[in-house]
């Protein structure tokens, strides 16, 4: 098969491997390392013995997202429980195509901070089976189980995963919701703030680097956190956290962290922060200048 051609199919099926790299990893760059991979991959190949190209790209971007996975397990990265995912952060008023694909299926920040503490084989059977539609029987190879048993991975992840809440489909009310969490955080309004918080909220934070990551739990304990950080942040301004409502926190003229909020029943039941300099660096807030 030519080269030329080969690549022009390799680059209709780009968008789509991200996007299963990105729920595999919760990492951009990283899904963006393992896309690239796929490309090499296929580009040693003989493509004219592939009868079904994006079947076998996504069945290699599996693999190479299931070896990244291992990999880092076994390298004892910082807690799971306290990594946050790469956010995909865009203006409130941005439409890029891209960027909807990625988030296609209401993948929130949430369900990958879930996502981040199964085992890189149930991670794997849940993303491409309930995410992506993928037969068992062509998971089943990926990681090396048969079809029964990788149907049982993929119900283990379920079970975890069920427990996340469903947030709020219309944006304009978790808007709402955040936008008077903020406010009440900046005033100092501890009532406000309880007010907007659900009973059960959960707030995790990744600082990165060495230094750990905090999880708090409980009206008290967040709405106490909440307005410390607020009289910190020198402005608060409202984006799209993977399509739902979010904030930048901006010091200096630099973000210094990225929220999003998960609202449900008109409260937010859930804060995910990242405040990793690095890995803020690495994201695209041009449309914040």
């Amino acid at each position: 098969m030519d080269e030329k051609f080969l690549a022009e199919q390799f680059e209709t099926h780009r968008t789509r491997l991200r996007a299963v790299a990105y729920r595999m990893l919760g990492s951009l760059s990283e899904a963006d390392d393992a896309v690239q991979e796929a490309w090499l991959r296929l580009s040693r190949s003989d493509g004219d013995e592939i009868g079904n190209l994006g079947g076998w790209l996504t069945t290699v971007v599996g693999r190479v997202c299931l070896n990244m996975l291992r990999s880092r397990a076994g390298r004892r990265e910082e807690p799971l429980e306290t990594r946050v995912p790469d956010p995909l952060v865009t203006g409130v008023d941005t439409v890029d195509p891209e960027q909807e694909v990625l988030l296609a299926d209401s993948v929130g920040l949430a369900l990958l901070v879930v996502l981040e503490t199964l085992a890189p084989p149930e991670r794997l059977a849940f993303v491409l089976h309930d995410l992506f539609a993928m037969p068992f029987d062509e998971i089943a190879p990926i990681v090396g189980r048969t079809p029964a048993a990788t149907r049982q991975l993929a119900s283990r992840a379920r079970r975890r995963v069920r427990g996340v809440p469903a947030p709020d489909p219309d944006l304009a009310r978790q808007r709402e919701v955040v936008d008077a969490f903020i406010d009440a955080a900046r005033g100092g309004d501890l009532a406000g703030l309880v007010a907007v918080l659900d009973p059960d909220v959960v707030v995790r934070s990744d600082p990165g680097g060495q230094r750990p990551g905090t999880l708090r739990r409980g009206l008290a304990e967040v709405a106490r956190g909440a307005t410390l950080f607020a009289t910190f942040a020198e402005e608060l301004r409202p984006v799209l956290v993977n399509g739902a409502a979010g904030a930048v926190a901006i010091v200096g003229g630099q973000v210094v962290s990225v929220a999003a909020f998960t609202v449900a029943g008109g409260k937010v039941v859930a804060l995910d922060i990242l405040a990793d300099p690095e890995r803020l660096s690495r994201l695209d807030l041009s449309f914040l200048e």
